[in-house]
């Protein structure tokens, strides 16, 4: 069945209608609501020392919509690993696991900005082998293995309840990517849907003789908005993905590739990109059946600080007029062990 998920970076732009409070409120209840209408997942965003107050903690906001929440699976997509301590990282996540009922999905990320390594004061070009030593301890963190931090060895309370294999996965837009998780044994989050990164991944699990832990696919959009009129609806929107498609692809260096990238500076070309699709009901459910498995449908309610009540036009109308189509596909589960 086809996962509707949301997602939020509660970026707020000067422009915005609401507060910063408002939006973080809103995300709760939207959650709330999604999970009383056949969402599944809830997926959120980590950057730093941006203006408009992209999301810095997405552990905290995760815990959060946990408690908000009773099924949602909640998805940090991606956490900066580098910039975080890695024995307080075992702890959080142990913990978010634990109080979440083992709903968390984490997905590493390596990160990329110069200004966010510098603020931690991490040393950016070693960030591909410290995030893989990371990994590794964190495993045998979990599997209650003493770790070495500061230079003694300690030992992590509490243990999640979970499989810590099915806690963290590793992203990336690399086969680079796809081969530091065949080699820790974990699952892939690739940061867009490539056929090459899946058979990158599947190809390095075999050579190591072992069987490909889940691949978590990448989305084929990043804004999702359902409208019955949806060209009323970009008049509505225009501003806010404009504002949102260029200072993200102002922050990304042209080798990091994405599912939200743009590339152009006007509405025209956020349009064509496909990155924003705005759709019909019945447009919305062809697009539903052409995803994989476990590929989700992503709406991005706040996007770019657009005023709340946008977002739940469309996603009452999405819960109104698709979901109750979309329920009766058939069931197929993702590739896991």
């Amino acid at each position: 069945m086809t996962v509707a998920a949301l997602r939020y970076d509660f970026r707020h732009p000067q422009s915005a209608p609401s507060t910063p409070t408002q939006r973080y409120r809103t995300c709760l209840e939207q959650c709330a609501w999604a999970e009383q209408h056949g969402f599944g997942r809830v997926v959120l965003s980590e950057h730093h020392a941006l203006d408009d107050g992209y999301l810095p903690s997405p552990l905290v906001v995760a815990a959060a919509v946990a408690g908000a929440t009773r099924k949602l699976t909640v998805q940090v997509a991606a956490a900066l690993l580098p910039l975080y301590d890695t024995v307080r990282l075992a702890e959080d996540l142990a913990v978010l696991d634990l109080a979440s009922g083992g709903r968390v999905e984490v997905v590493a990320g390596i990160g990329y900005r110069d200004v966010e390594f510098a603020m931690f004061g991490v040393d950016r070009s070693g960030r591909g082998a410290y995030m893989e030593r990371q990994l590794r301890d964190l495993l045998d963190a979990w599997a209650g293995r003493p770790v070495t931090a500061h230079g003694q060895e300690v030992v992590i309370t509490p243990r999640p309840a979970s499989d810590p294999r099915s806690l963290i996965y590793v992203g990336g837009a690399s086969e680079i990517g796809a081969r530091r998780a065949a080699a820790l044994d974990l699952g892939f989050a690739p940061a867009l849907p490539d056929p090459v990164l899946y058979a990158a991944y599947t190809d390095e699990c075999a050579r190591l003789g072992r069987a490909p832990r889940r691949i978590i696919p990448g989305s084929t959009h990043g804004f999702l908005f359902v409208a019955e009129d949806p060209e009323k609806a970009w008049d509505d929107l225009a501003r806010y993905a404009v504002y949102e498609a260029v200072t993200y692809s102002a922050a990304k260096p042209e080798s990091e590739r994405s599912s939200a990238t743009v590339v152009g500076a006007d509405l025209a070309a956020v349009r064509a990109s496909g990155v924003y699709q705005v759709v019909t009901p019945d447009e919305c459910v062809a697009l539903a059946q052409a995803l994989e498995p476990d590929q989700p449908l992503v709406f991005h309610p706040l996007m770019g600080g657009m005023p709340p009540e946008l977002g739940w036009a469309s996603l009452e109308l999405f819960a109104a007029k698709v979901l109750p189509r979309l329920a009766t596909q058939p069931t197929t589960q993702p590739t896991t062990r």
